[in-house]
């Protein structure tokens, strides 16, 4: 497999980055809301075409006034509205950053995993064939593979 990791990111570069997020969400949250799990099943959702037929009757309540029953909250609909609509590009922004850093992550963690089994077969290797320091190693990163036993040169040979 090749490996497409060849460079890491200087640590004043996450440092930095973890920094922006902190304020980010500092910035931010005096107007976030959470939900509970079953807030967040049970709530009307808003999709892409819902927004389209959102957006429309906030134009028609402030240009055909008089459809507008007297118990709508127009002032709250204009204000959820404006939230969403400001909002959405920073979503959307996060979300593609986020799915960038997962990318990156299990790709790096692969290349990382990948290699680690390498030298994991090697020092196996080396204690089968008797090495006493690469047993004691073996046994240290055996303990990630709980149930398998290696079994000796001697007992291989049986």
């Amino acid at each position: 497999m090749e490996n497409r990791i060849t460079e890491g990111i200087p640590s004043t570069v996450l440092t930095e980055a973890a920094q922006k997020i902190v304020e980010l969400k500092a910035l931010l949250a005096p107007y976030m809301h959470t939900l509970t799990a079953t807030e967040r099943h049970e709530i009307l959702k808003m999709s892409n075409k819902s927004y389209t037929f959102v957006s429309k009757v906030v134009d028609y309540c402030a240009n055909n006034p008089e459809f507008k029953p007297g118990y709508m909250d127009e002032g709250a609909l204009n204000l959820d509205f404006a939230m969403v609509a400001g909002l959405r590009p920073i979503l959307e922004q996060c979300n593609q950053l986020t799915t960038l850093i997962d990318d990156t992550v299990v790709l790096a963690g692969s290349e990382a995993f990948t290699n680690a089994l390498v030298y994991y077969s090697a020092v196996r290797t080396a204690a089968k064939n008797g090495e006493t320091h690469a047993k004691v190693v073996f046994e240290d990163l055996s303990e990630r593979f709980p149930g398998r036993k290696m079994k000796s040169a001697d007992d291989a040979a049986k």
